[in-house]
């Protein structure tokens, strides 16, 4: 299994980004998805997730109304677009693979290798 994030980078604050998620290795329509986040010394923290076909979704409330996750299960990809940032979004942001829609990372069974998001004020 294989979970592939991309499109991190450094923004200024009230800016956007769209980080992607590329799936492999597993049915990826079997799998509630999910995006954390993790600044260094920190634990890592649930920021949103999304059910096998997408139709529940729930968001940390300090993202809710600016963040908005999304999948293409025809493309095996996962997506979290991100408007409106704020220098506390700094983090590496991480995609994970769930049975259904989770919240803590114990529940999660496969996880990326994470993308940076840096956000300067």
């Amino acid at each position: 299994v294989q979970l592939q994030a991309s499109g991190g980078g450094l923004v200024q604050a009230g800016g956007s980004l769209r980080l992607s998620c590329a799936a492999s290795g597993l049915t990826f329509s079997d799998h509630g998805m999910g995006w954390f986040r993790q600044i260094p010394g920190r634990e890592r923290v649930f920021v949103a997730g999304i059910s096998r076909a997408g139709g529940s979704v729930d968001y940390a409330d300090s993202v809710q109304g600016r963040f908005t996750i999304s999948r293409d299960n025809a493309k095996n990809t996962l997506y979290l677009q991100m408007n409106s940032l704020k220098p506390e979004d700094t983090a590496v942001y991480f995609c994970a693979a769930a049975n259904g829609l989770a919240y803590t990372p114990e529940t999660y069974d496969y996880w990326g290798q994470g993308t940076l998001v840096t956000v300067s004020s």
